[in-house]
């Protein structure tokens, strides 16, 4: 067995020697910074709604959506957004492990606290009390200032969006 281990040692070092690693140094640019489009801000009334039908931590489709509604926030949009079927345990204030609050692994309360952030600039956040029942959720365990909201809400806002001229972000993960 020795001769095959000393084979295989003797593979990985050529592996290894083949490419150098790292190719660049820490810091390197890799992509070019050009912006495309203009920096568009708000104009007088715009809005922005978002809906999630994401998980937390199984893709990037729920914290992704969060970062977008919170920057149109910031453009000066009035911005919401609606949590609904799977979507609305991203809501929940007990996410943690050992305990509420903590990080069992690094970004897990990435969700909480960007909708803590969201909700404190100025945005709307609604969850489908359905959506809650499907996964065990409870109201009581929402992040403070999230609007638990009827299921058949769902379709009203996106009608009270949609009316109001609203640029709609649907996110949907499978």
């Amino acid at each position: 067995m020795s001769e095959i281990d000393d084979a295989i040692k003797a593979n990985i070092e050529k592996s290894l020697a083949e490419i150098p690693h790292p190719s660049l140094p820490k810091g390197s640019n890799i992509y070019g910074s050009t912006k495309l489009f203009p920096d568009f801000k708000a104009e007088a009334g715009e809005t922005y709604f978002t809906l999630v039908h994401g998980i937390a931590h199984e893709s990037s489709v729920s914290f992704v959506a969060v970062l977008q509604a919170t920057r149109a926030l910031r453009k000066g949009f009035e911005s919401a957004i609606y949590f609904y079927g799977p979507g609305a345990i991203n809501c929940l204030a007990t996410r943690g492990f050992p305990t509420t609050g903590d990080s069992g692994f690094p970004g897990e309360q990435n969700i909480n606290d960007s909708l803590e952030t969201f909700i404190g600039e100025g945005g709307t956040v609604y969850c489908c009390r359905f959506g809650l029942a499907l996964h065990g959720g409870r109201e009581e365990d929402l992040i403070g200032g999230v609007i638990p909201a009827h299921p058949l809400d769902v379709q009203d806002a996106l009608i009270y969006y949609a009316r109001k001229g609203a640029i709609i972000n649907s996110t949907y993960m499978v």
